[in-house]
């Protein structure tokens, strides 16, 4: 039976393994320490934790200063609090100067579920990818978010780390690698490539399943580095394939969606399909039934590939 872990609970585990291994590692909060599962590193290193209270834009610059200071600090909220409310801070106070600040942000994406529409962040993403110096990483389930986490700490410069909320399957093993910059090769295909990110790599392997019966072979790659993009891999697969579909939990618009139509209209035109929230909110819900509802399932993917593959003809 496959396990199901959040990518925030594997955070908050590998922050706080971060914090016995380093002294400078440090952790901030907005107030959410308990959703963030930054509550363990504050339990284990009360002096290296720092509650910011409900000043988002205050945890960033007191961020930067850490940074500047010569530590590592982990700040974290919700995404749509740390990508948005804190941007302009983010932009100017920590990306300007290239300080090494780690913005570890949870609960994006509709699955938030109930929260709704407020607090459903569907374009952190782009906002972020759109930065200069920013890293944007999305992991796909607990084994990658430990190791995006290592990754994000051992580079130098800000890093965006985008977690969800819900308990997502556990995909890869104990001798998966992943490293920024490049995409990992999931799955082969002749007839299309499905490249995801975040819980929608569960999604796409499980749409790669429903075509293969189909007689149709869909490529898999895990699009978990956002920026920088793995367009080598991107274009030698597209090139192969001849036809491309994104999946991600996010809005179509300048997330992986916008990065990999970019990269193709550059280097690979060939027919790109994109399942995401299609410029629109979300809404107050159970999170499997707003997936279902804005079309992130493996149904809908397979569907955009057989489309994708019918635009080749």
């Amino acid at each position: 039976m496959t396990e199901n872990i959040a990518t925030r609970d594997a955070y908050g585990q590998e922050l706080l393994a971060l914090g016995a291994e380093d002294p400078r590692v440090v952790a901030l909060d907005a107030d959410l320490s308990g959703s963030t599962k930054t509550s363990l590193f504050a339990r284990a290193y009360p002096e290296r934790f720092f509650n910011m209270g409900i000043a988002e834009q205050d945890m960033m610059g007191f961020a930067a200063g850490l940074a500047a200071g010569g530590l590592i600090p982990f700040a974290s909220t919700f995404a749509i609090f740390a990508a948005g409310r804190a941007l302009e801070p983010i932009r100017n106070s920590i990306a300007y100067p290239r300080l090494n600040v780690k913005i570890a942000a949870t609960h994006a994406g509709l699955t938030v579920g109930e929260d709704g529409a407020s607090h459903q962040a569907l374009e952190d993403v782009a906002w972020l990818r759109a930065v200069p110096h920013m890293t944007v990483l999305a992991p796909a389930d607990a084994v990658e978010t430990r190791l995006v986490v290592r990754a994000a700490a051992a580079r130098a410069g800000p890093v965006y780390i985008r977690l969800g909320r819900p308990a997502v399957p556990v995909l890869f093993g104990a001798d998966y690698r992943f490293e920024i910059g490049r995409m990992n090769v999931l799955r082969e295909g002749r007839d299309a490539v499905i490249v995801a990110n975040g819980l929608m790599v569960a999604a796409a392997l499980q749409a790669a399943e429903i075509l293969a019966a189909e007689g149709i072979e869909a490529a898999v790659l895990n699009g978990a580095s956002v920026k920088p993009l793995d367009t080598e891999t991107l274009l030698f697969w597209a090139a192969r394939a001849g036809a491309v579909v994104t999946a991600e939990e996010h809005s179509i618009i300048g997330g992986l969606g916008s990065a990999v139509a970019e990269a193709l209209g550059e280097g690979c035109p060939v027919p790109l399909e994109r399942v995401g929230v299609r410029d629109c909110f979300g809404e107050s819900g159970q999170p499997d039934a707003l997936l279902a509802k804005y079309g992130l399932t493996p149904a809908a993917v397979a569907a955009a590939a057989r489309a994708a593959v019918a635009r080749k003809k």
